[in-house]
């Protein structure tokens, strides 16, 4: 496990326009806290603190925190517990530590990596569903896995992944249902196509259209007579 450093000092301008002015000189305010005891009020630079985070660990790192208070300098063992980002630029306004021992296990949500292409996607054009994106698990701090992956090469359309498939690191425990589904593979939705339906109008059309023909070829015939009557008279 790689080592994390990061400085820190304690804090005592716990005001919000001591936390503004922080944030302004490139620090952060933050609270180590230890079981239900009293939290140590601590700034830390925003630079350093970005880079103990973004790590291959992630934001489940263990990180040894160096806490400078005064003449004094403290040692403690933390983990993020919470952290609160700008949601204009995500840049980091507050920071919530967990002081932990190496030896106790502590509970940690781990992210899931979906790894390799199913054939019920490539071949038979169906639909991949990640149902899980990261799961709690229970461990030492020294065990905590970065990710757990999950290999989809063998999924047809029809199948799925449930946690008790996973593959776990000796030493971790997952803490939800074994019955809970990873990811699946769906049958595509089929396109509906609408049919053009025929109304009645259109339908009565050429029987309205031929009957009005016979109608002016009667007319016509009965406007015949009287001239043929009146030619005979004539003659």
């Amino acid at each position: 496990m790689e080592k994390i450093i990061l400085d820190a000092k304690t804090r005592t301008d716990l005001g919000k326009s001591g936390s503004n002015h922080l944030r302004k000189t490139g620090e952060i305010p933050g609270v180590v806290y230890k079981g239900g005891g009293k939290g140590i009020n601590v700034q830390i630079v925003n630079r350093a603190l970005w880079h103990a985070l973004h790590t291959e660990a992630g934001e489940n790192a263990v990180i040894t925190m160096n806490i400078e208070d005064g003449d004094k300098r403290v040692e403690k063992t933390v983990i993020l517990q919470e952290a609160q980002r700008d949601p204009l630029n995500d840049k980091f306004l507050h920071v919530d530590f967990h002081e932990i021992s190496l030896t106790d296990k502590i509970k940690v949500k781990v992210p899931v990596n979906i790894k390799g292409e199913a054939p019920g996607v490539v071949e038979d054009k169906g639909i991949l569903t990640q149902v899980t994106w990261e799961l709690e698990v229970e461990c030492l701090p020294t065990e905590i896995p970065e990710h757990i992956d999950v290999y989809v090469n063998e999924l047809h359309i029809g199948d799925a992944i449930h946690v008790k498939d996973l593959t776990i690191a000796d030493g971790v425990e997952v803490m939800v249902d074994g019955e809970q589904v990873v990811v699946s593979v769906s049958v595509p939705q089929a396109e509906e196509v609408e049919e053009p339906v025929e109304s009645a109008e259109t339908e009565e059309e050429p029987e309205l259209i031929k009957k009005g023909k016979k109608e002016e070829e009667e007319a016509s015939g009965d406007e015949k007579t009287p001239d043929t009557e009146s030619t005979e008279e004539k003659a």
